[in-house]
């Protein structure tokens, strides 16, 4: 089982200046740490307008920085909002592979919708829309990346002309694509549309037998790919925290893995929001005892097996690679979590927990892809080849394409076009062309 950690830049009030630049540097720090400790992946989300929950707004710049401060990681968009009116699909390709490129090939491209109230308002997005905004989206995006040129596109929610986005990515067709998976019927979607599962729900390794064995019978059988190569995996989030007392660990973690819980269903369920005003840190803290109650139910359930001394992330950790988890990701970073008690445990799990997983992945990854081979050969055979366009239309400058529509007018006619006259006032004085 792979290992990855989780990006979220929590931040809870009260806030003293300098304490963003704190948190983004310390968590830049960690993830150089992360990669010489030998962990595989670095997933950072994208979230906007979400106070103290995640002040990740521009993943992109933040892997950007990760990219040259590291050496093996795999630096994974966890998630890339794919509504067009949060992020262009030209523009999501072109960060994408030029992320790639100065990377050394070493991006995962996560894809989400996008949930909240907050968010979808803020950039006038309908709940409803969300869904096929984003199918629509992640498709034409991976043509962007492997198509030259792109052909162009006329959708429902964006439409463009036929462009060729460079640069291209290293990796071909394009970087492997997940999709973000908050219950059983998206990790299900993930499953058919050839994409990998980043699991961002809590559960148990019970459940998680249930939804991996669900999620690889689903791609065995229906997977037609909605980009231009499939990425059959499944990750798994939990909450973390590693001490060799296990009561320092549950002490130093489990406050701030509630405070996650508490903000999702802050923002997701049950919140009401005054942007700005809002401490959310202080409600936590204030929140009424069967809250509390609940919120230990819920750790004690599933999500927390992670918080601990190394012999007990070993046998949990153990519980959810038997279950057939190929990626757990350590929800490292969260609440209140000093920086120092972050690093530390990281090195301890370094040191006590991931060699054990090490000297069995690369067994269990190649049988894993020689029991696959026939059914991503199938899917693959599913993928609609691109259409090449036998004639590309030329594109002409402004000043020439105005031109020719002035030849075809006469001088009497009036000037309906978009920006002529001033172009012409730019340009010329104020002097129309002669003909």
């Amino acid at each position: 089982m792979k290992f990855g950690i989780f990006i979220d830049l929590q931040l809870p009030r009260p806030w003293a200046e300098g304490d963003e630049v704190r948190l983004f540097h310390e968590a830049l720090e960690q993830v150089e740490l992360a990669d010489s400790l030998g962990i595989d992946y670095v997933w950072v989300q994208e979230h906007h307008f979400l106070e103290e929950y995640s002040h990740s707004s521009a993943p992109e710049v933040f892997l950007a920085a990760c990219s040259q401060r590291t050496k093996d990681i795999r630096l994974g968009h966890g998630i890339v909002v794919m509504s067009p009116k949060y992020n262009h699909p030209a523009r999501v390709a072109e960060r994408l592979a030029t992320l790639d490129i100065l990377s050394g090939g070493r991006v995962e491209w996560g894809t989400g919708e996008s949930g909240s109230r907050m968010e979808l308002e803020g950039f006038g997005v309908d709940f409803v829309d969300k869904r096929p905004m984003w199918a629509e989206a992640v498709q034409e995006t991976a043509k962007m990346m492997s198509t030259n040129p792109y052909p162009g596109f006329k959708g429902k929610y964006f439409s463009m002309p036929h462009r060729n986005v460079v640069p291209k990515p290293m990796q071909r067709p394009h970087p492997p694509v997940w999709a973000a998976c908050s219950n059983r019927d998206s990790l299900n979607l993930a499953a058919k549309l050839g994409m990998g599962g980043l699991t961002f729900a809590f559960i148990n390794a019970e459940e998680a037998k249930f939804w991996v064995d669900e999620y690889y019978e689903t791609f065995k059988r229906e997977c037609n790919p909605i980009a231009q190569a499939v990425n059959p995996n499944v990750s798994m989030l939990t909450g973390f925290m590693c001490h060799k007392d296990h009561d320092t660990a549950v002490e130093r973690g489990q406050e701030g893995a509630q405070f996650f819980a508490y903000g999702l269903g802050h923002y997701w369920r049950d919140g009401i929001h005054h942007p700005g005003q809002t401490d959310m840190w202080e409600a936590f803290n204030k929140r009424p005892v069967s809250v509390d109650k609940k919120l230990e139910r819920e750790r004690k359930k599933a999500g927390m097996s992670g918080i601990g001394n190394p012999k007990h992330l070993v046998e949990n950790f153990r519980a959810l690679e038997n279950a057939g988890v190929d990626q757990l990701i350590l929800l490292h970073q969260c609440g209140a979590y000093k920086h120092e008690h972050i690093c530390d445990s990281l090195k301890l799990f370094a040191a006590e927990v991931l060699p054990e997983f090490k000297e069995r992945e690369a067994i269990r990854e190649k049988e894993k892809q020689e029991m696959l081979a026939p059914y991503i050969e199938a899917a693959h055979r599913n993928i609609p080849a691109p259409t090449p366009m036998t004639e590309i239309p030329p594109v002409e400058a402004y000043p020439l394409m105005w031109k020719k529509m002035s030849a075809e007018t006469s001088q009497s006619t009036p000037d309906r076009r978009p920006g002529m006259t001033a172009f012409w006032q730019m340009q010329v004085g104020g002097k129309r062309p002669k003909k």
